[in-house]
């Protein structure tokens, strides 16, 4: 149960990181600012919210900036409409796994904490799974050789994975 909610608050770190409702733009490594990976504004909701967030903490919706500055601010609301408001600056690669990205997100607010996962983006749809690394809460990233539902290894399956669909 200890690392269920240890993962549950990794997640909440990551949902908050991964949501903010403002569009800015980064060069890629040509400067031709074209966004890259995960760059753009996301939005999730309904079904597309993580189980986990959704049964744990009320997630019911996430909207998340990542801007090609390096920097993200998220967005999440509770079912009363709560407001949670988390921001940082974030490191994206390419895997080399098919179409899967890594990402380290260094939240620096509302406290700081690091975060590991994986994501993907399809047309204007994109997978999104992370954990908190630091403070250790015992819980460990996916991997792009695992895939999607890696996140310790496996045990939680899809229950830690986030749907978003891009805002145009």
């Amino acid at each position: 149960m200890k690392k269920l909610i240890n993962l549950s608050l990794a997640l909440v770190g990551f949902a908050v990181i991964a949501t903010s409702c403002k569009k800015d733009e980064t060069n890629d490594d040509n400067n031709n600012n074209t966004a890259q990976g995960i760059q753009g504004e996301w939005q999730s909701s309904g079904d597309d919210v993580a189980p986990l967030l959704a049964a744990l903490f009320g997630t019911d919706s996430i909207y998340a900036n990542f801007a090609m500055d390096m920097s993200y601010t998220v967005e999440q609301y509770d079912s009363t409409g709560a407001k949670l408001t988390l921001s940082g600056v974030y490191t994206q690669t390419k895997s080399g796994v098919g179409d899967i990205w890594t990402i380290t997100v260094n939240q620096s607010s509302p406290a700081a904490l690091d975060s590991e996962g994986i994501f993907e983006v399809t047309n204007s749809t994109m997978l999104y799974e992370i954990v908190q690394t630091n403070p250790d809460i015992g819980a460990v990233p996916p991997t792009a050789a695992g895939g999607f539902g890696s996140t310790n290894g496996g045990a939680l399956g899809m229950m830690n994975v986030q749907t978003y669909q891009k805002i145009e």
